[in-house]
């Protein structure tokens, strides 16, 4: 399987942004989810995040902690959630990127869970509760397994910080584009627009921006301030929870759509990357 780093490359010489849907594992159910991997994948995702229900998510909001807890009550479970991942992720294109709480992961053991991540073909690993101070056990064992720990830089990180964040992330850099939970949200702040620029005076990763991008509009102002990638959550949860199943689905279907068409005109108005830098 090529890496995420290797699949961001490929996106750059193409000079195109990455669309990053994210769903919540479980919700409605796991055949759902494995469902809505397929739809996502065939409709223009680059990579999916794929969230691990959790019973405390502190950084997410009330649209993913509602998902997170259908998907409890409906007893999901990782060792489940993983089952399905390996049955699907050979039908994918797209690498899944598995974001869960660091708790799940000291229960298991860091070891045994990158194992068992790893084993299911998931290829990155997002933890926003992992304190930098204390990631580099988790960022060195993943790599023994091709797994690579995406970081994430606040609004609010010293600069000092956001240098110390871009050394040690994998694959890319995770820009929390508000201060505060995941959500849909009206608009981008355009401070996003600076800290973007930030980033890049610092670090050649690529820089992906999610909390609040809700439909097309904002994805494509995202991607116009030099976003490598764009990551849409809330949004996401929110279709595929309403109605039933096949009807969500169908949301989320054309979502995917209308981000990927805005991302793309947003290139094609839009200098080379190899211009912007």
């Amino acid at each position: 399987m090529t890496s995420i780093s290797d699949s961001f490359q490929t996106l750059r010489d193409r000079q195109q942004c990455a669309l990053i849907p994210f769903i919540t594992a479980g919700d409605p159910n796991l055949e759902t989810t494995a469902e809505a991997l397929r739809i996502l994948d065939r409709n223009g995702a680059d990579f999916i995040e794929l969230g691990v229900p959790y019973s405390d998510p502190l950084a997410d909001g009330p649209v993913i902690q509602a998902a997170a807890t259908r998907a409890l009550q409906k007893g999901t479970k990782l060792e489940q959630v993983l089952e399905m991942l390996h049955t699907e992720i050979p039908r994918l294109k797209a690498p899944i990127i598995l974001f869960t709480y660091y708790n799940p992961i000291l229960y298991r053991g860091i070891k045994s869970f990158l194992a068992q991540i790893s084993a299911a073909g998931v290829q990155g690993l997002v933890v926003p509760d992992l304190p930098l101070e204390e990631a580099e056990e988790l960022i060195q064992t993943a790599a023994s397994f091709g797994i690579e720990v995406i970081l994430l830089v606040a609004p609010t990180s010293s600069r000092d910080r956001i240098e110390a964040i871009a050394r040690q992330s994998q694959g890319f850099i995770y820009l929390v584009s508000v201060t505060g939970v995941t959500g849909v949200r009206a608009q981008i702040q355009d401070r996003v627009k600076y800290l973007i620029t930030d980033l890049q005076s610092i670090t050649d990763k690529p820089i992906g921006v999610g909390f609040g991008i809700s439909g097309p509009e904002q994805a494509h102002q995202v991607r116009e301030w030099g976003a490598d990638a764009v990551i849409v959550g809330s949004a996401f949860v929110k279709r595929l929870a309403e109605g039933s199943p096949t009807e969500g689905l169908q949301a989320v279907e054309k979502l995917c759509q209308e981000l990927k068409t805005a991302i793309t005109e947003s290139q094609r108005e839009s200098p080379s990357l190899q211009e912007v830098r």
